[in-house]
């Protein structure tokens, strides 16, 4: 893994990744490149190798090949990550499970910022209420909420709307659109394909461990001739 610290257009600039376990490679070569203020949703089939790329780019996972290079010589102060189920702290409110996450990374935060983080997450009004408490939408966004806490200039969000009703997934949308908004690059993972088409600006297909399509989701609609994402999805993972 090597790191720039030459600050470029690129916050994270990924090449030709590799991964292998024993005889068996799972990433084969992939790239992804991350700039300011852009949401990219990453797709594909379970096991198609998403995830351990971004473990990759996450510096969770040494690649054995390739290199992640960043716009900062200390990116993980710099990202933050919502997983698909976070461990929030019992007994402790969602205005204090904000407050021990900040501090993870040696972030004191102000009340003003606080109540700030919690307004923009739709949670002002459930701050004293326990984290295991709040309904799954609300704890998606206390997921983000604490992702976000640190100000991290990208933000990797695992299906974070997954198994949510539609009011609360307009919440989320409306709150990834937000941080993107807000300067923040975004990456995202989904199996619903209308969000990705909504939501991303850029779309990275990663099929087998490799990157099947990329582009803005009116690029690869035009070029493979698909008249929504879901429809290419179904096209690019048909297999014999």
């Amino acid at each position: 893994m090597t790191t720039n610290p030459v600050a470029t257009r690129a916050l994270i600039d990924a090449r030709h990744l590799k991964k292998r376990y024993a005889s068996r490679t799972v990433v084969h070569d992939v790239d992804l490149t991350v700039v300011p203020g852009e949401i990219v949703g990453v797709i594909g089939p379970n096991g198609a190798g998403k995830s351990t790329t971004l473990e990759m780019v996450l510096g969770l996972r040494q690649p054995d090949g390739g290199s992640v290079q960043y716009w900062t010589p200390d990116p993980r102060r710099e990202l933050g990550v919502q997983l698909q189920h976070t461990p929030f702290f019992p007994g402790l409110s969602a205005a204090e499970n904000l407050r021990v996450f900040a501090a993870f990374y040696n972030v004191t935060l102000s009340r003003e910022t606080e109540r700030a983080i919690l307004e923009r997450c739709g949670l002002l009004e459930h701050a004293g209420t326990a984290a295991s408490r709040l309904s799954g939408g609300q704890q998606k966004r206390l997921a983000i909420a604490v992702a976000v806490a640190h100000q991290p200039h990208v933000v990797f969000l695992d299906e974070p709307t997954a198994a949510l009703d539609p009011r609360a997934r307009h919440a989320i949308r409306e709150l990834i659109g937000a941080i993107a908004s807000g300067g923040a690059a975004v990456v995202f993972t989904s199996h619903d394909m209308e969000e990705v088409e909504r939501l991303a600006d850029r779309v990275v297909m990663i099929v087998d461990g490799r990157v099947l399509a990329a582009g803005t989701p009116a690029e690869l609609l035009a070029h493979f001739e698909a008249p929504d994402l879901d429809a290419l999805y179904l096209q690019l993972t048909e297999r014999p």
